[in-house]
């Protein structure tokens, strides 16, 4: 398969877990060995807010609620950072497609990757042997305020000295979407129901996108193949 990006589009952002990688049970498991290691109480996966916590927002701001009125959160910040997370590759995979689409995709648009992860992206990337498809990786350790604030995305556009019409982020949850929308990029959802320009449940599908929008320039909001 071959495309033709929409005029003006240059760009195309990734975040990371549940959408490059499904990587629900190693964010589990690695909190959890933060939790034990401390002696606080185990996760429930029945929790489905903390669960989303976990799952989207900064090391950071996630064992600053899993330890909320406790003294031991800068403590236990320090802990997670010593966690090998070759560890829990195991527990990683990679999502269906996305380096068949990395493969169309590079060479003709920039690709980037837009992640609350901290310490740990730049070897998973590796590990997967993704890392060269990806120009720009911006983690929450490079930005002062991670998503849902729009600075990372507004730092990937100053790298690639572009406006946010020339980029599409693809994300899986409503603090990407709010990013998104806080910077004026694009959003595509992938297999969520947010609000966006387009929904895809598999990566192949932005392919379509992408030449659904060639030579537009303006892509409108439902616009999806």
């Amino acid at each position: 398969m071959t495309f033709q990006a929409p005029c003006g589009v240059t760009t195309v952002i990734y975040d990371c877990d549940g959408v490059i990688f499904e990587s629900f049970e190693a964010n589990f498991a690695f909190y959890s060995k933060v939790l034990e290691h401390f002696g606080k109480p185990p996760l429930d996966k029945g929790d489905a807010e903390t669960m989303r916590l976990l799952h989207t927002y900064a090391s950071r701001d996630v064992l600053a609620t899993l330890f909320a009125g406790d003294s031991r959160e800068e403590e236990a910040l320090r802990f997670s950072a010593t966690i090998d997370y070759r560890e829990l590759l195991p527990f990683m995979r990679l999502e269906e497609g996305f380096v068949e689409t990395l493969e169309q995709l590079r060479g003709r648009v920039n690709l980037a990757v837009c992640t609350n992860r901290s310490t740990s992206v730049e070897m998973l990337l590796e590990d997967f042997r993704l890392a060269p498809y990806f120009s720009y990786v911006m983690t929450a350790l490079k930005v002062t305020n991670p998503k849902p604030h729009p600075e990372p995305l507004l730092k990937i556009l100053d790298h690639y000295r572009i406006g946010p019409q020339q980029a599409l982020f693809v994300g899986d949850s409503d603090l990407d979407r709010r990013a998104a929308e806080a910077a004026g990029i694009p959003f595509v959802a992938y297999k969520s129901d947010l609000p966006c320009l387009a929904r895809i449940d598999r990566h192949p599908e932005i392919l379509k996108l992408l030449k659904s929008n060639a030579g537009d320039g303006n892509p409108q909001p439902g616009e999806y193949l």
